[in-house]
């Protein structure tokens, strides 16, 4: 399993913890530092986080060509790959999909809707139709050609299924309280958010990155099915 971070304050988090209780092994990545050691396609499936840059910066930032390509490449060989805040931006960009600044930012908790089509879908299914989901974002994905919406609020889009092996979402479901905590301590505005929910947050992230995991684990283009470590 495959994590790729953008800044090591925005790692894998509870996503992490699915993983390992699978026994899986994960490889977290940060694509700043360089390619990963091996391609990501070899991978039996591929978590992309957030990060404070923003899909359009690559002047600042070039490696996000590099990712661009790579994603573009994961979707091409249907890779399970699964994207948070600015990651499932990056999905939808490599899809064709447009992102760019949201109507406005959106930080700690508001209240995302399933949409009609997620009832169905294997990783939405069984989340509540309504929650308040931890965000912090300030740009937006649209819905890419041929993909199915899942849920919304009056922001936009909050989360989609492309094809049968890649979702996107705009709220930070692998947040911990510690990851958190370091973002308010670093981010200067003196901004105070609620944690009370995060455990129970966390519950509902799990869940969505286990079940993922789960449909990973199934075979793909022949590929046998990975042993997990033990």
């Amino acid at each position: 399993m495959l994590s790729l971070i953008h800044q090591e304050d925005a790692p894998t988090g509870t996503f992490a913890d699915a993983v390992r209780e699978r026994g899986g092994e994960l490889l977290e990545w940060n694509l700043a530092n360089g390619g990963p050691p091996a391609p990501p396609e070899s991978f039996d499936a591929v978590f992309i986080f957030g990060g404070g840059m923003h899909v359009d910066q690559e002047e600042q930032h070039p490696w996000l060509r590099e990712e661009d390509s790579l994603i573009q490449g994961l979707l091409a060989e249907q890779v399970p790959v699964f994207g948070v805040c600015l990651g499932g931006q990056l999905i939808a960009k490599a899809a064709g999909a447009r992102v760019g600044p949201a109507p406005h930012e959106e930080v700690g908790w508001h209240e995302v809707q399933l949409t009609a089509e997620a009832r169905t879908d294997p990783l939405f299914s069984r989340v509540p139709e309504r929650f308040d989901a931890f965000q912090w974002h300030q740009y937006a994905f649209e819905l890419p050609t041929g993909a199915v919406p899942l849920a919304r609020n009056p922001v936009g889009l909050q989360a989609y299924r492309l094809g049968d092996s890649a979702w996107g979402i705009q709220f930070h479901a692998e947040v911990t309280r510690g990851i958190v905590e370091g973002w308010l301590a670093s981010d200067g505005s003196g901004r105070q958010i609620d944690l009370s929910p995060i455990e129970r947050w966390a519950e509902l992230g799990r869940g969505l990155a286990d079940r993922f995991l789960e449909l990973a684990s199934r075979p793909r283009r022949g590929r046998p099915v990975a042993t997990p470590a033990r």
